[in-house]
């Protein structure tokens, strides 16, 4: 009797069960958010949820605004299918991480989607911004797995193919994602590493992650590289690579507690969710040697395997007429930061600045050309000789200094067109241009006084006047333009805001184009180029947290400085993310860079005349 009805409760109790789960599969569209309160440099996640007991012919979904947020990654879609005792139930999940921007209480509008002509509308959510710092990744109850837990399956590894180098040589260093866990969407950057002490190169790595098998520590694990980059070291001593921290949403597999009716309704699938997972790599140390002494008169610095050669388009030629000389770098090394060979012209040329230009492979080691054309004139004519030229470079692996030379140019000059200094006194024909001697005149009657004279003139006074003004004006000019070239760091500050404006013109070009790549490298280069020359900080010794310093020192607000650095990392994530590029609107990111110029050249501009 005792088994009987424990086994009528059974069947009660299935039925029951079967009943609820039907009546669970109604469709149905909602919005969640983990918290409802946050702070304001807080990243969170807002999901908008369609489930019911098909999935099939969802269309036109619909986010809200978020209008008081930013978007840091989404939607990110998921999808969930259950088949309980030949019934199914699904759900199509999308994500968003976002991130508030100001702080106060705001809504998150209703999201849409439409299923079969008819539209489902999730509820509006409301959140709490309150200022503070971000708080600590929590073990999630659900799925009760910590972030330790998490870490032993999923980081980042920053590897250097050298710990001990010498000033100037390169290093690579390599950041490795390892995994064993499902990632469910497109990582975000939360941290670019900085390379102080360093010049930096950013090397060649494919717009999507390839992932290998590799071990470590005995487990096998999948492997994508994420960034590579040659560093060349501008200080000695001992240099650190800060880590670089990645947004990772790792997809978890949901752990139920258990209960009586577990085994009875076995779940095949289980339920997943999305957790934001920081991944930080190790902090790398590299020990930088200075060069040996006994470098040559010619070294300038140049660290690596070079060749050089030296050519001159023309040994005879005629006073007055042009020369061209083009010397040739090429080899491997920081080809950005070498500088062209002094050549020593004799006297009676006239010379002038070399047009150089470079050609840099990325790939892997930082190699290429650089070409220097020196534009010269002969001015006095006869036999003139160029000293050879000389390129000394430090070569790294055979640890000695490597002095190259051209050979001697020797110029016959011949006289041209135009006249030419030739050491002595030139001669002219005379001619006789008519008669010499003429009646000598003895009446003057014809002769009158003449009452007025042109030095008294207002034309006179004005002609003699305007040579005065005219040259006092030209030395007022020449004397600022002799500052401005004599004092570099003037000059570059006097043209910041020029250079800026014509890499912007160009990355508008590339925009339109749609030239990813190149548009946001020269996107970089004309806020970093900027900062730069305006601030005088060395190229090899930049970095946006210094920038940001000098600025806050001259008085530029908070607010200015929060919007450069959000660009900045922005705009260096869209660079080197694999495939971030074009997912990220251009014209938005221009707007962006070109507002932060804007304003930083006002506020410096308005704090000056202050």
């Amino acid at each position: 009797m005792l088994n009987f009805k424990r086994n009528w409760f059974l069947i009660f109790a299935f039925c029951l069960a079967i009943l609820t789960q039907q009546n669970s599969f109604a469709q149905e569209f909602t919005a969640s958010v983990d918290e409802t309160t946050v702070s304001d440099n807080e990243r969170f996640q807002v999901s908008f949820t369609f489930s019911g007991s098909s999935i099939n012919d969802l269309s036109k979904f619909s986010p809200p605004s978020f209008e008081n947020f930013t978007v840091l990654s989404g939607p990110n879609q998921s999808t969930s299918i259950q088949i309980i005792n030949g019934a199914q139930s699904a759900s199509l999940t999308y994500s968003f991480v976002i991130q508030a921007k100001s702080v106060g209480t705001f809504s998150i509008g209703s999201a849409s989607i439409e299923q079969n002509g008819t539209t489902y509308k999730s509820d509006p959510l409301k959140i709490t911004v309150i200022k503070g710092t971000a708080k600590p990744q929590r073990k999630n109850d659900n799925s009760q797995i910590s972030n330790e837990e998490i870490a032993k399956n999923l980081f980042i590894k920053t590897t250097v193919d050298k710990t001990r180098v010498y000033k100037g040589e390169q290093v690579t260093v390599t950041y490795k994602l390892y995994t064993r866990l499902s990632i469910a969407a497109q990582m975000s950057v939360n941290k670019l590493p900085q390379y102080q002490g360093f010049w930096a190169e950013e090397l060649e790595t494919p717009n999507n992650i390839s992932f290998r098998t590799e071990v470590v520590g005995g487990k096998q694990f999948r492997m994508g590289v994420l960034k590579k980059a040659a560093l060349f070291p501008t200080q000695t001593g001992t240099l650190e690579v800060t880590p670089f921290e990645l947004n990772v949403p790792v997809q978890i597999k949901k752990q139920k507690s258990r209960s009586i009716w577990d085994d009875f309704f076995n779940d095949p699938f289980g339920r997943s969710e999305v957790i934001e997972f920081n991944a930080k790599s190790n902090v790398v140390k590299i020990e930088v040697e200075p060069l040996p002494p006994g470098q040559p008169g010619s070294f300038n610095g140049a660290v690596g395997d070079y060749s050089f050669d030296a050519k001159l388009n023309n040994t005879t030629t005629k006073s007055n007429e042009p020369l061209t000389l083009n010397v040739n770098i090429s080899g491997t090394g920081n080809i950005k930061l070498l500088d062209m060979p002094e050549i020593n012209f004799p006297n009676g040329f006239e010379k002038y600045e070399p047009k150089v230009s470079e050609d840099i492979n990325r790939k892997s080691t930082i190699s290429g050309t650089k070409k220097g054309e020196y534009l010269f004139v002969p001015r006095v004519v006869g036999i003139r000789e160029i000293p050879p030229i000389e390129f000394s470079y430090f070569n790294p692996k055979k640890k000695k200094y490597v002095t190259l030379k051209s050979q001697k140019f020797t110029i016959d000059i011949k006289p041209g067109d135009k006249l030419a200094s030739t050491g002595g006194v030139g001669k002219e024909d005379i001619k006789q241009l008519g008669e010499d001697i003429r009646f000598i005149k003895t009446s003057y009657n014809d002769i009158e006084k003449q009452e007025s004279y042109i030095f008294n003139s207002t034309g006179f006074l004005i002609a003699g006047a305007l040579p005065f003004l005219l040259s006092i004006g030209l030395i007022g000019w020449k004397r600022r333009y002799d500052k401005l070239h004599g004092n570099v760091v003037l000059l570059r500050y006097q043209k910041a805001q020029k250079v800026a404006k014509n890499r912007l013109k160009l990355a508008k070009k590339l925009m339109d184009t749609q030239n990813y790549k190149e548009f946001y490298t020269e996107l970089s280069s004309a806020l970093f180029g900027y900062l730069e020359d305006k601030l005088h900080i060395p190229k090899s010794e930049f970095t946006v947290e210094r920038a940001s310093d000098d600025l806050r020192n001259k008085n530029v607000s908070d607010h200015l400085l929060s919007e450069l650095k959000a660009s900045a990392e922005k705009c260096e994530f869209v660079r080197f993310a694999p495939g971030a590029e074009k997912s990220t609107a251009m014209k938005e990111m221009y707007d962006e860079i070109a507002d932060v110029i804007i304003n930083l050249e006002k506020n410096i501009l308005g704090k000056k005349n202050v």
